[in-house]
């Protein structure tokens, strides 16, 4: 049992490395930050049945990520839809 822990720490721990650096922010500095980007391409994902929406934003490096109950504005954005956005823990 112990192994099976083991290679489950392992494998989010690789899953964290894989992902590189991801900011959370609150969905009104998420977009004060994307207002800032010329043509961002931002990342959606709707999860749940009383919808709640997800966000990623890659700007100078590092990648944003916000999450909502109702929807954004991402005017000017290239928008991609996602079934799932998943994050490592």
């Amino acid at each position: 049992m112990a192994a099976g822990a083991s290679a489950a720490a392992a494998a989010i721990a690789q899953a964290i490395k894989a992902s590189g650096v991801l900011v959370r922010l609150d969905p009104s500095e998420f977009l004060k930050l994307l207002r800032r980007a010329d043509n961002p391409l931002v990342v959606l994902a709707e999860r749940g049945w009383f919808a709640r929406y997800q966000y990623l934003f890659s700007y100078k490096g590092l990648t944003f990520y916000a999450k909502s109950k109702v929807p954004l504005e991402l005017a000017k954005c290239e928008i991609v839809i996602a079934g799932r956005i998943w994050l490592p823990r």
